[in-house]
């Protein structure tokens, strides 16, 4: 509830006006929004500012934890460091990313869970477009999938042909100002060193040898999936939300189609090159992991691999 209204009192107030009120939470964003009849504008921006200015929390929805042990506790395990900082705020130096690994073995569990990822760029930066595209020429695939050898990424054949892995999702995660561009997959115990081979392998290709063929196709997809993905009020409402706070405007879709359209098979391999090449990745591995390269072999082939 709010200082102005009780939690029943919000709910039925939503209810009474057929509204649609949500919040959800991601490592850089909170969102709160809510769907309602245009003439209930004034009225739903209304009760979205008083959640979110005057929000309440009742002993019933919190542990509650006492102020002053809280305070002692604070005091004894971190001392000085509590105190308030004097004179202008320093800024912060950007985060360095470290490539490392986190291995978890687990042979009771029945497949092999891995990632790996390289750092990326944040939403703003001017190769994000670029390994976009990159990502989704390197795709997703399932053994619920049809096709064989007839799917059009190159990764998903080798994978369907060699019987190499369960799945596998490719991924390109940004943030305000760092991102990450790799792949999950799950395997069954035998194949997790050959899946991880095949997948470096087919890294460096497209930081050496991709086609424009490849990059056409992958540019129609990135354009196709995300015009599919804005297919209600909601999904345009956050997409607005979230374009204003990376680039403090929205970016209509002919230019973000004509910045895809620009890439090339060329330059794929020079951004992919730039951010995959001879970089140290994060790697997390769970399950029967035994037949996991180790770390050094891993960065190893992280340059150009032979069969």
């Amino acid at each position: 509830g709010t200082k102005k209204r009780s939690q029943l009192d919000l709910e039925l107030e939503i209810e009474n006006m057929g509204a649609h009120l949500n919040a959800y939470t991601s490592r850089e964003q909170t969102v709160y929004y809510a769907k309602a009849f245009s003439k209930d504008l004034p009225r739903a921006v209304e009760i979205l500012a008083d959640i979110i200015q005057n929000s309440t929390l009742g002993e019933a929805e919190i542990e509650r934890v006492s102020h002053d042990e809280l305070l002692e506790l604070a005091k004894f395990h971190f001392g000085d460091s509590l105190s308030t900082h004097k004179g202008e705020i320093p800024a912060l130096p950007p985060c360095k990313f470290t490539g490392s690994e986190i291995r978890v073995r687990d042979d009771k569990m029945p497949l092999a869970h891995l990632a790996i990822a390289v750092e990326a760029v944040g939403w703003a930066h001017p190769d994000t477009i670029c390994l976009m595209v990159a990502n989704t020429l390197i795709g997703n695939w399932d053994r619920s999938f049809g096709g064989g050898m007839n799917l059009s990424s190159k990764l998903a054949q080798l994978t369907c042909h060699g019987n190499l892995c369960h799945s596998f999702q490719s991924f390109n995660t940004s943030y305000t100002d760092t991102g990450l561009w790799g792949i999950y997959m799950v395997c069954e115990p035998a194949t997790v060193a050959d899946m991880l081979h095949v997948v470096q392998k087919e890294w460096m290709r497209l930081c050496t040898s991709v086609t424009e063929s490849e990059v056409a196709r992958a540019k129609n997809l990135l354009k196709t999936n995300m015009l599919l993905q804005l297919d209600g009020s909601t999904p345009i409402c956050e997409d607005i939300g979230r374009q204003m706070l990376c680039y403090n405007r929205r970016i209509p879709i002919p230019e973000l189609e004509a910045r895809i359209d620009a890439v090339n098979a060329e330059v794929i391999r020079e951004v992919c090159t730039k951010y995959i090449y001879d970089k140290s990745p994060a790697v997390a591995a769970v399950g029967p992991i035994e037949q996991l390269p180790d770390f050094n072999q891993i960065c190893s082939n992280m340059c150009w691999l032979h069969d």
